[in-house]
């Protein structure tokens, strides 16, 4: 049986297998698709302490590689249950028929950006497409940006573009934001911020880098907004639909769990972006992780 099942291999999973190996367990790794997570996208990271302008895929392989070196075992197929309890075990069973029993387990599943669906999204994401703000922001700097979205993320992230772009719009397709008050207030203080309300983004213009987007009123009229960057902040989803009879989930989805990444269910922790938390970042993701670990190793010593 192995100590410690890890469902997901981004930076919460990975720093969990290394901080778990570290303390002696034995770890079993599972996911789905390559490892790394959604970081494995972005052109350059430049908010990671200590690694300035890594591609996301450079960070993503290192973090791999050295999960591989301290001796974490890997299987690459998704997860399609999970049963059991502390006291007789967990079981693990994927996709293809792989299964596993572990005295613990952390779920580390991450969550999926809601993506527009539009013709050329893939194409021009990481070239004028982001996802996060505070991630790719700084690359247009004293450029035009755009902001697809109404609640407190797409807001707040106007908020902060505002600081660094020339200009910034911020296109919703209701007539009046779902943020809070006071983050609306603070966004329409800034001289170079100009709402687009009732307007959604129907298509995407670019050659090797995005130009330009159609915006589509609510009455059916088009108008084409020149800009450098669109931030899309239209929702996460989170990838815990297989958990939601192992542990509590909250309204939206994600696991429920504190700073200390347990769960409702003993010897269940939960890391990274799947879980409640304010905020989601490489470097919570990673603080997750080794917080996980650690508890999951101790308890696991002790059955």
């Amino acid at each position: 049986m192995t100590d410690v099942a890890i469902i997901g291999a981004g930076t919460a999973g990975l720093t969990a297998a290394i901080y778990a190996r570290r303390a002696g367990r034995s770890v079993v790794i599972f996911e789905g698709e390559a490892p790394g997570g959604q970081i494995i996208n972005t052109p350059e990271i430049d908010n990671f302490p200590g690694l300035p302008g890594v591609s996301g895929y450079e960070y993503a392989n290192k973090l791999y590689e050295q999960a591989q070196q301290f001796g974490a075992e890997f299987v690459f197929d998704t997860v399609k249950k999970v049963s059991g309890s502390l006291e007789e075990g967990f079981r693990i069973i994927t996709e293809y028929g792989t299964e596993c029993e572990a005295k613990t387990i952390i779920i580390a599943s991450g969550v999926k950006r809601r993506e527009m669906g539009l013709a050329g999204e893939q194409e021009y994401t990481g070239r004028g497409i982001s996802y996060c703000a505070t991630c790719d922001g700084a690359f247009f700097k004293g450029k035009t940006a755009a902001v697809f979205g109404g609640g407190n993320t797409a807001v707040e992230d106007a908020i902060y573009l505002s600081e660094i772009c020339k200009k910034v719009y911020i296109i919703h397709r209701r007539n009046q934001f779902r943020a809070d008050a006071t983050l609306v207030d603070e966004l329409l203080a800034n001289d170079n911020v100009e709402t687009k309300l009732s307007y959604t983004v129907s298509a995407i213009h670019g050659d090797d880098k995005l130009t330009s987007v159609t915006l589509t009123s609510v009455e059916g009229r088009d108008e084409e907004l020149v800009t450098d960057a669109l931030f899309v902040a239209i929702g996460l989803i989170p990838e815990n639909g297989v958990f939601k009879d192992l542990v509590d989930l909250d309204e939206a989805g994600y696991v429920i769990a504190d700073e200390t990444c347990e769960t409702s269910t003993p010897g269940v922790f939960a890391a990274g972006d799947c879980r409640t938390k304010d905020v989601r970042q490489l470097v919570t993701a990673a603080a997750d992780g080794a917080t996980a670990a650690i508890s999951a190793s101790r308890l696991s010593q002790s059955l």
